[in-house]
């Protein structure tokens, strides 16, 4: 009998946790083949690269389709059927929790960087002799304002497709006198590619409240993104299936497409191991003290219930691709979805912890090697504008590449330096990223539990007009006879 039982309990495990086991094991069987392949001794070219990532590369614009619809359609129908006053408590809940939680990773990346000074140990580096990867065409006040530009789209098909970014370029022929200085360069803007999710979530925010306040009249709108919801969790479900084999490739591409090792492990070593030490204390540390404080209870088990999620992070470097598998683990672990789908998207836009780690570890790290001297008044206007950064920065592969411009820009560092770094950035943009989609789960859960009582109430509350509108019903049915 005991033999039978841990039979049942095995195949019971093995048929819960099937798909996360098949995903960690296309993550690691995708590492193992990328390092033999290079180990193989075959030069591989560009187009090898892209014929071994082309079907992870489908499986990633699977994900990247489910997010526009998905995200509108659980932020609307969520806060539409929350009660106005709760919906407002969640949210400010949401994003205190992420305030924190982001503000606390800035400052545990400057101890660190501080502390260890991986850049004092490393040779300087000559960013003459690489290819400039980043050139300097927009200024921090322009990054901050495209960031608050964006919160409001002019056109909401568009921010579908694009988000706004000022740029500014350079005519030596057309030159303007401003206070005794040479002004070389006009001011204009432009859309690049990429979904304004910014724009999205404020509009799917208004949207929700609206029907909040339009009370019956609002059913059939509400109807309408409820469905749409619950259909997009429908195909998610589907699409998730193909993750084992989409990080598979996904994962050996990367590892094939490395073009030196020894960057990894020789001068950038150090610095590689305090972003990774950073993370690691962050993701398993702040958010596990802050969760028990919050909840009272131990986050472990609510950690191991999100293996897919870490795998499908780590393996598409996107936390936006993985939004859909989020929303989908926290559904299983029975977390209210009206919370989940409101909380979860917005932390996916705006809460990237282990990006405001990374750009502000880099920065110093760069201040360092430059033999740049790191005033506190710089370390603090690294953690400010480190954590505007990754609130701006996309949910895709390697966004905060972008971002880090600005945060170089604030210790007076050319744009150029970002090219220090690019050796080891596609790896440590899988660890933050996998970081970025934990927080968010983990603020759904501690959401939920800091607004259960509310949840209770309202819930009680409702079912007394539902009483109240049926003995109204009944009398006036009375009447009637």
């Amino acid at each position: 009998m005991p033999l039978q039982i841990r039979r049942n309990a095995c195949t019971s495990f093995l048929r819960e946790n099937l798909l996360t086991i098949l995903t960690i094991i296309g993550v690691v069987s995708g590492t193992l083949l990328g390092w033999g392949l290079r180990a193989s001794g075959i030069e591989w070219s560009r187009r090898d690269v892209m014929y071994f990532q082309y079907p992870g590369e489908l499986f990633l614009r699977m994900l990247k389709s489910l997010i526009v619809p998905l995200l509108v359609s659980s932020i609307v129908s969520a806060i539409g059927s929350l009660d106005l006053s709760l919906s407002g408590k969640v949210g400010l809940r949401a994003i205190i929790y992420y305030m924190t939680t982001t503000i606390c990773a800035v400052m545990l990346g400057i101890a660190l960087v501080t502390t260890i000074k991986p850049g004092q140990h490393s040779e300087e580096y000559n960013t003459n002799s690489t290819k400039k990867l980043v050139t300097k065409d927009t200024l921090t006040s322009d990054t901050l304002l495209d960031l608050i530009r964006n919160v409001f789209p002019e056109n909401l098909a568009q921010a579908t497709i694009a988000s706004y970014r000022t740029r500014l370029t350079y005519d030596q022929n057309d030159t303007k006198i401003i206070k005794g200085q040479l002004e070389t360069y006009k001011i204009e803007g432009d859309y690049q590619s990429g979904s304004n999710v910014l724009g999205l979530v404020c509009f799917s925010v208004v949207l929700g409240i609206t029907l909040g306040k339009m009370g019956d009249k609002s059913q059939p709108l509400q109807t309408f993104f409820h469905s749409l919801s619950e259909a997009m969790m429908i195909i998610t479900g589907w699409v998730i299936w193909l993750s084992p084999l989409g990080v598979f490739f996904l994962v050996t591409a990367k590892i094939m497409e490395i073009e030196s090792f020894a960057e990894l492990v020789g001068r950038l070593g150090l610095y590689f191991m305090t972003v990774l030490l950073g993370l690691f204390l962050h993701g398993f540390g702040t958010l596990s003290v802050l969760f028990i404080l919050a909840t009272k209870k131990l986050p472990c088990r609510y950690i191991a219930k999100m293996g897919q999620v870490m795998a499908t992070a780590f393996g598409t470097a996107s936390s936006s691709a993985t939004m859909p598998i989020t929303i989908g683990c926290c559904d299983d672990m029975g977390l209210d979805p009206r919370i989940t789908r409101f909380v979860i998207p917005i932390g996916a836009t705006i809460n990237m912890d282990g990006t405001a780690l990374y750009e502000a570890v880099a920065a110093i790290f760069i201040a360092q090697m430059r033999k740049v001297d790191m005033s506190f008044g710089k370390i603090v206007a690294v953690s400010v504008t480190a954590t505007a950064a990754s609130i701006g920065a996309a949910g895709i592969p390697q966004a905060g590449l972008v971002t880090m411009v600005m945060v170089l820009d604030t210790v007076n560092l050319p744009a150029e330096d970002v090219s220090i770094i690019l050796a080891v950035d596609w790896l440590l943009d899988r660890f933050r990223t996998t970081i970025n989609v934990v927080c968010d789960a983990l603020g759904a859960i501690i959401v939920t539990s800091l607004s259960q009582g509310d949840i209770e109430k309202t819930r009680a509350l409702q079912n007394e007009r539902e009483v109240a509108a049926g003995h109204e019903l009944a009398e006036l049915e009375k009447g009637e006879h």
